[in-house]
């Protein structure tokens, strides 16, 4: 009896407010500040492709674990990870989902009240909430491939992906909305919980404001600066789709060992 009096008035059997909204808030920006760090972490990591081809390979082995397992990697390792930032992600989306407007009538008056006010912040939630719904299913697609095909990704097999496969289109709007939607929510994350609000709250705001830019613009160049390096190797690997990377010292040592049998045999 009591979940239906709270589902109707919002409030417990005992007239007090329920705590379920404010627990609802705390999860969501829980799981949204695992999401945006992790968000960083991957910028990062898809971006050693700009040092070099073999540092890309050597990350991604990490990265399947092999420095533990002495015949390799275990893209297995990669694939419970992705599921497990998938769930995340749902879970994210579906708590997100409770502050969106549920109809046409209060899209209309939500864009009223950000056109009255003209309120800065208002306006960057409206655009987190339509890179978030953009994001939701761009992401979902991106985390499934990765969970199913684990064992794809390095090189040559990513940028087959991006070029032989046609997904840099997905990933062009996706990079786009995941770099805006993660920077608008960690700077509205700062300044909710108050986490660097110091002695003066609204200078620190600013402080925030600006910095949140700044990452938005450092992630997005690193970005698509990255998906041009996977356009590029995929468009020179095209006539070998599905050949897979062999690192320079792997090549390397293969070739002393055939110069160490000719010697021996000569």
């Amino acid at each position: 009896m009591s979940d239906v009096i709270e589902g109707y008035f919002g409030v417990t059997k005992d007239g007090g407010k329920s705590k379920l909204p404010a627990k609802l808030d705390w999860w969501q920006s829980a799981t949204g500040l695992f999401l945006g760090l992790f968000m960083w972490g991957h910028m990062l990591l898809v971006s050693s492709i700009l040092i070099s081809q073999d540092f890309m390979y050597t990350v991604t082995q990490m990265l399947e674990g092999s420095f533990i397992f002495e015949d390799g990697g275990k893209p297995i390792l990669v694939s419970i990870f992705a599921a497990f930032v998938f769930v995340i992600f749902i879970v994210h989306a579906v708590l997100a989902m409770r502050k969106l407007p549920e109809n046409y009538q209060q899209y209309k008056i939500l864009k009223t009240h950000i056109n009255t006010i003209d309120h800065a912040d208002t306006k960057l939630w409206f655009y987190q909430a339509f890179t978030g719904f953009v994001m939701f299913f761009l992401g979902s697609i991106h985390l499934y491939i990765i969970m199913t095909s684990a064992d794809k990704i390095g090189p040559y097999a990513s940028a087959d992906r991006v070029v032989s496969d046609w997904m840099w289109p997905l990933y062009i709007l996706l990079l786009l909305a995941v770099e805006f939607h993660g920077s608008i929510g960690l700077y509205r994350l700062s300044v909710k919980w108050g986490w660097f609000d110091g002695k003066n709250p609204r200078e620190t705001r600013k402080k925030l404001k600006k910095a949140k830019w700044f990452v938005t613009v450092f992630f997005l160049a690193l970005g698509f600066a990255s998906l041009a390096a996977y356009i590029k190797i995929g468009i020179e690997h095209q006539d070998n789709y599905g050949e897979r990377y062999k690192p320079t010292s792997h090549i390397n040592y293969n070739i002393d060992k055939i110069r160490e049998t000719q010697g021996v045999q000569a």
